[in-house]
C-alpha cells in the first residue's frame, strides 16, 4: 500500500528556518533570461553517472520542476537527456513550471507527489533535508570536486551534500555608467559619490532590506549569524570596542545618506532612474542586467562592490550570496534515474549550454572559468564579489529590525537618537 507522507511536528523548526531564509523574497531573484541563437543540434551533453538500474529497458517517467522563465532552456536539455539514455530505457521527462521560491511549500504539502528532480534556492536546503525529501547524494565527492567551493558549501549540511549545484549568480554588485565613472573611480564609494554629485546624478541602492544593508557590516570584523538552534541569531553589531565599532558603521551610513550624490530607493525604481539618466551607479544583481544594459547602452559596466569609509579606513563592502540547486526527491519511484537527470543537468556541458542560452552563471568550476563567462559583465561581477560575500543564513528576526534601522539611517536619523542606542536596539531586535 502506498504511504501518504505528510509533514510532522518534528519538521516545524526546519520549516521556520526556511521561511526565515527568505530566498527570492528578500533579494534572491529569478535569473536573467535570454537567447544566444546557438544550434541545439551542436550541443553534446554527457552524464558522469553510468550505473545501470532495475528500470533498464523499461518505461521511466520523471517529473521536473523549474521556474517558468527557465523552462524553454530546460526543455531542450530534457529532450537531450532522453536521447542520451534511449538505449537504456524509454525515458520521458515532463517539465512543470513550479517557481523555485515556492518549491519547498509545494513539496511539503505532500512529499510523495512532488517532482523527481526540482530547482530550489539554497536557503530551502535545510527544510527539505529535514523533511526527508533530500538525502545525501550518491556521488557527492565527484559533484563537489567539479563545483565552485561556495556552491558545494551551499549544497551541503555538516559537510554532506544534499543537492546538485546549478548556478552561482545570486548576489549583488555594482552596475555603473562608463560615460561618467572610470575603472579607477568605482574602486571606492567616496569617489563614486563625488562623481555623482559633480554631474548631478545619483548612486542608488535599497536601504529598507537587510539583504542589501548587510553590505556595511560584513567585512568589519563584527559578527552576525544563525545560532545552533536554527531559529535565533547571534549578533555583536553594537560592539563598543574593536577596530570598527557599531557606532562607526552607523555614522558612516549617515554620512553616505547626507551626500548629494546618494539616494536610497526601492529596487523597483532602479531601471527607471537609470533610463532617465538620474542614476549612474546601482547596487543590484543579475536580474537587473537587461534593463541596466539598455539604460547605459555601450557605456554599461559592472564590477564588485567598492570600499567605503568607516572608522577612518576603507572597508570592502560585503554582500549575501546565493545559489540555485537541483534536488532529487528521495521518494521518487525511479531514484537512480532522477539522480542521472540531476547529474546531467548540472554537468559542465549543460551549465555551459544554460549560460549560452540564458546567461545563467555556472556553478561548475570549468564552465565558470570560461572566457565566455568572463566577457559578460554582470556574471563576472557577481563571481568577483563572491570573494567578499557569505551565504544568507539568518533567523526570521533579522529582517524587520534591519528595515527599521535602514529607514532611520536613510532619513538621517531624524529623531537624533544616540547612535549607540540605535545599535543596541538593532541588535536586540535581531537576537530576540
Amino acid at each position: 500500500m502506498k504511504r501518504k507522507r505528510s509533514v510532522s511536528w518534528l519538521l516545524l523548526a526546519a520549516m521556520l528556518v526556511s521561511a526565515a531564509l527568505v530566498g527570492c523574497g528578500n533579494g534572491q531573484k529569478q535569473e536573467a533570461s535570454g537567447q544566444s541563437g546557438q544550434d541545439p543540434d551542436a550541443f553534446a551533453a554527457g552524464s558522469a553517472v553510468s550505473k545501470q538500474t532495475e528500470d533498464t529497458g523499461k518505461s521511466v517517467n520523471l517529473k521536473f520542476w523549474c521556474d517558468k522563465s527557465e523552462s524553454a532552456v530546460f526543455e531542450e536539455l530534457l529532450r537531450k537527456f532522453e536521447q542520451e539514455y534511449a538505449n537504456e530505457a524509454d525515458v520521458t521527462v515532463t517539465c512543470e513550471t513550479i517557481g523555485a521560491a515556492i518549491c519547498k511549500d509545494t513539496f511539503l504539502e505532500d512529499v510523495e507527489n512532488g517532482a523527481d528532480v526540482f530547482c530550489m534556492p539554497d536557503d530551502q536546503l535545510l527544510a527539505m533535508a529535514s523533511s526527508g525529501v533530500l538525502e545525501e547524494i550518491q556521488n557527492s565527492q565527484e559533484i563537489a570536486g567539479r563545483s565552485l567551493e561556495g556552491a558545494a558549501e551551499a549544497a551541503s549540511i555538516d559537510g554532506k551534500m544534499y543537492a546538485y549545484p546549478l548556478t552561482a549568480d545570486n548576489g549583488y554588485f555594482l552596475y555603473y555608467d562608463k560615460r561618467y565613472l572610470k575603472e579607477e573611480d568605482v574602486k571606492t564609494l567616496d569617489r563614486i559619490l563625488e562623481v555623482c554629485a559633480e554631474n548631478r546624478k545619483k548612486f542608488i541602492m535599497t536601504w529598507t532590506s537587510g539583504w542589501y544593508l548587510y553590505t556595511f557590516f560584513g567585512n568589519t570584523g563584527l559578527e552576525m549569524g544563525l545560532n545552533e538552534d536554527g531559529l535565533t541569531n547571534h549578533c555583536n553589531w553594537n560592539a563598543k570596542k574593536g577596530d570598527v565599532k557599531g557606532t562607526d558603521i552607523a555614522q558612516a551610513m549617515l554620512e553616505i545618506a547626507a551626500h548629494p550624490g546618494f539616494m536610497a530607493v526601492e529596487d523597483s525604481a532602479y531601471a527607471a532612474m537609470a533610463k532617465d539618466g538620474k542614476a549612474i551607479a546601482v547596487v543590484s544583481g543579475v536580474w537587473e542586467a537587461a534593463d541596466l544594459k539598455e539604460a547605459f547602452g555601450g557605456s554599461y559596466g559592472a564590477c564588485k562592490l567598492p570600499t567605503y569609509t568607516c572608522a577612518g579606513r576603507q572597508v570592502q563592502m560585503a554582500s549575501f550570496k546565493g545559489y540555485r540547486l537541483l534536488g532529487v526527491n528521495s521518494y521518487s519511484k525511479h531514484r537512480d534515474w532522477a539522480e542521472k537527470l540531476a547529474d546531467f543537468l548540472t554537468s559542465e556541458e549543460s551549465q555551459k549550454f544554460r549560460f549560452e542560452r540564458g546567461q545563467h552563471g555556472p556553478a561548475n568550476k570549468n564552465a565558470a572559468a570560461s572566457d565566455e563567462v568572463a566577457r559578460v559583465p554582470a556574471i563576472a561581477a557577481v563571481m568577483e564579489q563572491a570573494d567578499y560575500a557569505v551565504l544568507q543564513q539568518v533567523g526570521q528576526k533579522f529582517w524587520s529590525p534591519m528595515t527599521s534601522f535602514g529607514t532611520t539611517m536613510a532619513n538621517g536619523n531624524p529623531n537624533r537618537i544616540p547612535l549607540q542606542e540605535l545599535m543596541d536596539q538593532l541588535v536586540s531586535g535581531i537576537t530576540e
